[in-house]
């Protein structure tokens, strides 16, 4: 596994990634909002709704490696994809201007690449409970929740992007 620092740079790079497609974004505005973008099998997410979810899911992903920090054993830790709070912030924060999304990720990348920075491998080896997923490290979390996550939704924005018609 890679340490806390190489994930800190992933986050980074992921979120530079994501900040160099803004203008490709901004270019194929207006983007239509999705009608579906729960977990229903109809949700489709367009920019708006991708970038509110990894807006929402980085600083919440670190504050559950602070909360496994901060206990004492193994706590449990985490949610489902249906968790209510992480569909209403998507559903609040899609209408927000790319520009503002985009900041709040490069934003919370940063807070999220250095605060790994600052952990040592034993924190790293630190164990939650997943609902889902079962015990699973700090440095587990965020590789797969952050760092793996925003590449995938870095991915998933540019094949919408590249799917578009021009405009």
């Amino acid at each position: 596994m890679a340490t806390l620092g190489e994930i800190g740079t992933r986050i980074r790079d992921g979120a530079a990634a994501l900040a160099a497609l803004q203008p490709k974004i901004d270019a194929g505005r207006p983007w239509p909002l999705s009608e579906h973008f729960g977990v229903e099998p109809e949700a489709s997410w367009g920019p708006h709704e991708t970038m509110a979810h990894v807006a929402e899911m980085i600083p919440y992903w670190l504050g559950q490696i602070e909360i496994i920090l901060d206990a004492e054993g193994a706590p449990p830790f985490g949610r489902m994809q249906s968790d209510v709070v992480r569909i209403g912030l998507i559903e609040r924060d899609r209408i927000l201007p790319p520009r503002e999304l985009v900041a709040r990720i490069s934003a919370d990348a940063e807070r999220a690449a250095r605060r790994l920075a600052e952990l040592s491998a034993a924190d790293g080896e630190r164990v939650g409970i997943h609902p889902r997923s079962g015990e699973t490290t700090v440095a587990g979390i965020a590789e797969r929740f952050i760092a793996g996550h925003l590449d995938e939704h870095v991915r998933q924005l540019e094949e919408i992007l590249a799917a578009a018609p021009a405009r």
